[in-house]
C-alpha cells in the first residue's frame, strides 16, 4: 500500500482554528505540490482531507488540477491520533493509495510511527509531503520512503 501524507500548506494564524484559510503563499505552495501530484499519483488514489478550512483549500488545489475528487474525514482533524489516521486511510491493507491532508504533529506521528522512531522528532514542512510504502520482504512487511518533498524544492 502507498500511503502519501500530505500537510496543508500555510495558514493564516487565528481562531477558530477549524476556519483558519491558506495565505497566498500557502496556495502557491499547495497549487505546486498538487502538480507534482496530479504527474505522480496513480489514478486509483484516494485523498482524505482534514474538515479544516486550510487542508480544505490544499486538497482542493489538487481536485481543480486534476478533477480528482477528495473525501472529508473526521478522524484526521487537528488533534488527531497518529491510529486515527492510519484506521481511515486502512494501513496496511487497503487496494487502493491513500493521500492524507493532515496536520502537524500528527503527520509527524504517523511516520514516526510506521518507521519505530519517537513521534516527537520528525516534523513536516507545510505543504510538504511524506510517500510511504508497506510492502512484504522476507516473510514480514516493512516501510520503505519512496519520497519526500517540500514545496519550495519544487
Amino acid at each position: 500500500m502507498d500511503l502519501i501524507l500530505w500537510r496543508h500548506a500555510e495558514a493564516e494564524a487565528g481562531e477558530p482554528d477549524l476556519g483558519r484559510k491558506l495565505t497566498a503563499k500557502g496556495e502557491k505552495q499547495a497549487r505546486r505540490m498538487a502538480e507534482w501530484l496530479h504527474h505522480h499519483l496513480p489514478d486509483s488514489a484516494r485523498v482524505l482531507v482534514s474538515p479544516a478550512t486550510r487542508a480544505q483549500q490544499t486538497a482542493q488545489a489538487l481536485a481543480e488540477l486534476s478533477h480528482r475528487k477528495f473525501r472529508t474525514v473526521d478522524e484526521i482533524a487537528p488533534d488527531a491520533r497518529a491510529d486515527d489516521v492510519l484506521r481511515a486511510a486502512g494501513w496496511p491493507e487497503s487496494k487502493h493509495p491513500i493521500v492524507i491532508v493532515g496536520h502537524q504533529p500528527t503527520l509527524g506521528e504517523v511516520v514516526s510511527q510506521l518507521l519505530g522512531g519517537e513521534a516527537r522528532d520528525l516534523s513536516f514542512k507545510k505543504g510538504a509531503i511524506w510517500w510511504l510504502q508497506s510492502r512484504e520482504r522476507h516473510g514480514g512487511d516493512e516501510v520503505v520512503v519512496r519520497v519526500v518533498l517540500s514545496p519550495d524544492l519544487l
